[in-house]
This record gives C-alpha cells, sequence and structure tokens, in this order.
C-alpha cells in the first residue's frame, strides 16, 4: 500500500488521469487532484470479503475502499454486479463506470499434443485454474469432484509452493482422481490445458468480471461455476452453476453423461467472448470515459 501511495504522489502532476488498479494507496488517491490530474480507482472485486485476509487487513481494506469513493474522480468497475454493490454501499457515489476486461479466442485449435507432459488425453480429465484460496471455493470443487463416480481425474492448477495451512489441506486431498500440478505459466500450454479439458471449474466469488473465467470461456470451455451475481454476469446461461458439493456432483454426472447440451453452451461462452469481452470494445470504453468530463 506504500509503494502505490509513492506511485500516487510521483504522479501528481504532468497527467490528465492517474489510475490506479487496486486499493492499496487509496488514502492517497487526493495527491494528484492537488495538481489537476484526474484520478481513477479499480476496486477490483470486493477486497475486504476475502478470508485470506486478516481481521485488520479487511478492516484497513474496507475503509480504503470508502477512501478511493471519497478521493477519486471515478471510479472504475469491472462488473456491473461490482458497480451496484457500489452504489448501495456508497449512495452519495457519483461517478462510476462499468469497464470489464478482455480475453482472445484462440485463432486455431490448441496443440493436443502439449497435454501429453501430464499424461492427459483431449475431453479426458476436469480442470481447475485459480489461486488457492478459500472465496475460490477450490477445497469445495475437490470435494464434490470426490463424491462424484467419474473416471476422469480433476486437473487443479494453482501454486502450491511454501502452501499455507489451507494449500496443505487441498494437498490431502492429492491422489490419482485429485492432481496438484502446481502453476503453469507457459500460455501456450496453459491454453492447450484449458481448450482440450471436458470441463473447467471456476470457484471465484468475491471478485467481479475474472480474467483467468474469460480465458476459460474464450477456450470454448463447459464452464461449471459457483452461483452468485458475477459468474452469472459473464456466462449468462452458458454456464452451468453449483452452490453446494452435492451440486456439483450432479452436475459432473450429468456432464459425463452427456445431459446438458455441452456443444451448444461451449459455443455461446466463445461468442459471448467475441461479443462483449474483447479488447477492441474495451480500449474503445476507455477512450471513450477520457473524453468526458468528470464530474466530482
Amino acid at each position: 500500500m506504500f509503494w502505490d501511495a509513492r506511485c500516487f504522489c510521483t504522479a501528481r502532476r504532468g497527467f490528465d488521469v492517474v489510475y490506479m488498479l487496486g486499493l492499496g494507496g487509496a488514502f492517497a488517491a487526493w495527491a494528484p487532484r492537488l495538481f489537476g490530474s484526474r484520478v481513477w480507482v479499480n476496486t477490483d472485486g470486493i477486497e475486504w470479503r476475502r478470508a485470506k485476509f486478516t481481521w485488520p487487513q479487511r478492516a484497513y481494506l474496507a475503509a480504503a475502499e470508502a477512501l478511493s469513493v471519497l478521493f477519486a474522480s471515478r471510479i472504475v468497475a469491472d462488473a456491473a454486479a461490482i458497480a451496484d454493490y457500489l452504489r448501495k454501499r456508497y449512495p452519495g457515489l457519483r461517478q462510476v463506470s462499468t469497464v470489464a476486461y478482455g480475453a482472445n479466442v484462440p485463432d486455431e485449435e490448441p496443440n493436443g499434443e502439449l497435454i501429453k507432459e501430464w499424461c492427459l488425453t483431449p475431453d479426458g480429465y476436469y480442470i481447475l485454474v485459480s489461486r488457492l484460496e478459500p472465496e475460490n471455493h477450490v477445497l469445495e470443487i475437490v470435494e464434490g469432484f470426490e463424491r462424484t463416480n467419474s473416471s476422469l481425474p480433476l486437473v487443479v492448477l494453482g501454486s502450491i509452493e511454501n502452501p499455507n495451512e489451507y494449500v496443505r489441506t487441498l494437498l490431502a486431498h492429492g491422489s490419482a482422481r485429485v492432481r496438484f500440478v502446481g502453476a503453469v505459466y507457459d500460455k501456450t500450454k496453459l491454453e492447450a490445458l484449458r481448450f482440450h479439458a471436458r470441463a473447467y471449474f471456476h470457484g471465484h466469488s468475491v471478485g467481479g468480471t475474472n480474467p483467468s473465467l474469460l480465458e476459460a470461456m474464450a477456450c470454448s470451455n463447459l464452464v461449471i461455476a459457483h452461483d452468485n451475481p458475477f459468474n452469472h454476469e459473464v456466462l449468462s446461461d452458458a454456464g452451468l452453476f453449483f452452490s453446494t458439493r452435492d451440486d456439483l456432483a450432479t452436475i459432473v454426472k450429468d456432464v459425463d453423461e452427456n445431459r446438458v447440451n455441452g456443444n451448444t453452451r461451449r459455443r455461446k461462452s466463445a461468442e459471448i467472448i467475441r461479443s462483449r469481452y474483447n479488447w477492441d470494445q474495451i480500449a474503445d470504453r476507455y477512450l471513450e470515459l477520457l473524453q468526458e468530463p468528470s464530474k466530482r
């Protein structure tokens, strides 16, 4: 947070807009405004609800969210559901804009040979790509999958180096059916892993428009997502939604038995990315905002 505050002070003059992504240095967001610059703050998700933070950290993030609303010229939300949350929580908020993230739909089918590194075959596994944190419902997904009779493995991608207590709990479930392979940073391999999975689990619950979800949809994944407004906003009727471990187990059974019209949902996912989450549209939206006068 002190680095973010220092950046505000460094960028205090000579810019039309100073844009901070996140809430770390919100208490210093007033600095560029003293010199005539507009300040935008992207609040990301509802950060103070993240279970990974201690109570003092969560208290600070709640305060930082309020300070960003007080000091910023414009609040940028990455999802309509986040903008609605901010308007309800801060009735005096006068200028909030919604600009999502984007993703690129592959021009051609990713090389299926790449997934052999993990002894996988196309349509032969389920996948989860996530930070291994409680608010991403990784444990619920793993335990729900363990309740199924699926013959396919669940492949979990996420950092397992220097594990905390939560990650150690997850690793205790490691088996031939639930494989923790660590983080994969090679974009070509990651795209192949996503593209060739039977379905993709997405458990994020406190963010807005999540980049990992967009990337999965761009790869035409059949997405099984946690049931919350953020995921519904992005997926619409292209996704399948679970609230409990038993819900997830039932969905997996339906997918394995071809009862969910998966191909139609996969096509819809990719089309949603092309029509609503492409980078050209997002860049155009930012250009429009730059040309708008500030109301604050």
